[in-house]
């Protein structure tokens, strides 16, 4: 169990990273589709790689720091980011309505949350 909540935790270090660094450095613009959001000008792309790449990063960042010290109270930080980030979605399915651009990425980001607290639960003191 212990190994495939790690492979689970390293499987959505590594899609979050690629988020974040597309975000960041390679097609801010390209992104936009992902985010079904428009920038506009300059500050809007800004904001992408910022915002949006910077999110990404850091939970990648305290992801990482649990993998590789075993120290995991950050997947809980993330988690409850994620938490977060699922409720908006949620507010945004029960005012503007359901949509499968909408329930793809809450569902993932549900099973993220799931797992980083299975993994933390498991390897807490």
């Amino acid at each position: 169990m212990e190994t495939t909540l790690t492979v689970l935790v390293i499987l959505a270090t590594l899609l979050l990273s690629g988020l974040g660094i597309m975000s960041m450095f390679a097609t801010p613009g390209r992104m936009v589709a992902n985010f079904a959001i428009e920038p506009v000008g300059t500050a809007g792309l800004s904001t992408i790689r910022s915002v949006i790449s910077g999110l990404f990063l850091a939970s990648v960042a305290l992801r990482v720091i649990g993998l590789t010290t075993g120290q995991t109270l950050g997947y809980v930080a993330v988690a409850i980011l994620m938490g977060i980030v699922a409720l908006g979605r949620i507010v945004g399915l029960l005012a503007d309505g359901i949509g499968k651009a909408v329930l793809q990425p809450l569902v993932g980001e549900l099973v993220i949350i799931a797992v980083l607290t299975i993994a933390y639960a498991q390897r807490s003191p």
